[in-house]
């Protein structure tokens, strides 16, 4: 699928440089950016072509949000093309994405840049202009949300519900910051000169950058096989794609900080920017162990032996 990838990879290199993600992040307006990915047709990816759009199966926009995670783009583009997917009619503007009943507070990523609210509450889903907070967090765009009525219901929830949707977009996200990091400290340990050598020529740090490496490719891999089964992912697809993701991305950003040292907790450093939203994703519609809890209650209800479970539901239809 390059035919969208490297397209949508040159939009988002034009219009979320560095640059732009710390504008936006310090209260500039997104406006242009969201313009920007408005304007290119992609925020209908998944649109059925009755309705529209391209059509494209879930596994063939997997690689679109990891490259949403490798430019660090501060906009909720994945959230809005499943709330597009999943209505009817439309919603204008960015959409973010929740689970939680009315009078209740949560943590919405990407809610202080959202036009909108799409959520779900008792089996229905709705839109909502909700009160909005931020979360204290230094350059985070996430906030505290809260709604004490909710409107009509816009649609019925999506089998597996719509945390299984945000959970694997969240892992495809992850991977790909994962990725963009492990080729940044890859390039990093190469330039820093320590001692008259590379630091990368370091047995040690070799073995690390290596365990890095493989935490990057499960977190892809996991991304893959969450997205393979198609609109909506199974609850054990979607369990297993973040429960891997969200492991992997402490791991990955523990390592590049290790390697670069204090340079890159600082401003000015762009390592920050992909190691932050790490953290934000991992913890994002349910940390490892919210899912491992899931998977696990699902396999144990499974009289079957572990292999004819992994086939049966982790599998591609």
């Amino acid at each position: 699928m390059t035919e969208f990838l490297e397209p949508f990879d040159r939009l988002l290199a034009d219009i979320a440089s560095p640059a732009a993600v710390r504008a936006i992040e310090r209260g500039g307006s997104a406006a242009a950016m969201w313009q920007g990915i408005a304007d290119s047709g992609f925020l209908d990816a998944l649109v059925p072509a009755e309705r529209g759009g391209a059509g494209l199966p879930l596994a063939a926009v997997q690689p679109l949000w990891m490259a949403l995670g490798r430019h660090a783009v501060p906009l909720p583009v994945g959230e809005t093309m499943i709330a597009r997917a999943l209505l009817d009619v439309p919603p204008p503007g960015a959409v973010a994405l929740a689970v939680a009943e009315a009078g209740c507070d949560t943590i919405v990523p990407s809610g202080l840049v959202a036009d909108q609210l799409l959520l779900e509450a008792g089996g229905a889903l709705y839109l909502v202009a909700a009160q909005r907070n931020a979360t204290g967090v230094p350059a985070s765009l996430a906030a505290r949300m809260r709604w004490d009525a909710l409107p009509d219901a816009v649609a019925s929830a999506p089998a597996g519900g719509l945390r299984a949707l945000a959970a694997v977009l969240r892992a495809a996200l992850i991977a790909g910051a994962a990725e963009r990091l492990t080729e940044m400290t890859a390039a990093y340990a190469n330039e820093r000169i320590q001692f008259g050598k590379p630091i990368g020529r370091q047995q040690a740090l070799q073995q690390q950058m290596a365990v890095m490496a493989e935490e990057m490719v499960a977190a892809r891999i996991a991304s893959q096989l969450g997205c393979a089964g198609g609109l909506p992912p199974s609850p054990a697809a979607a369990a297993t794609a973040k429960s891997v993701a969200s492991r992997a991305a402490a791991r990955v950003a523990a390592t590049a900080h290790a390697v670069h040292g204090a340079i890159g907790i600082s401003e000015e450093h762009d390592l920050q920017l992909f190691t932050r939203r790490l953290h934000e994703w991992r913890l994002a519609d349910g940390s490892e162990s919210y899912w491992n809890r899931l998977l696990g209650a699902e396999r144990l209800a499974d009289a079957g032996r572990s292999v004819d479970f992994v086939r049966a539901r982790l599998t591609a239809a």
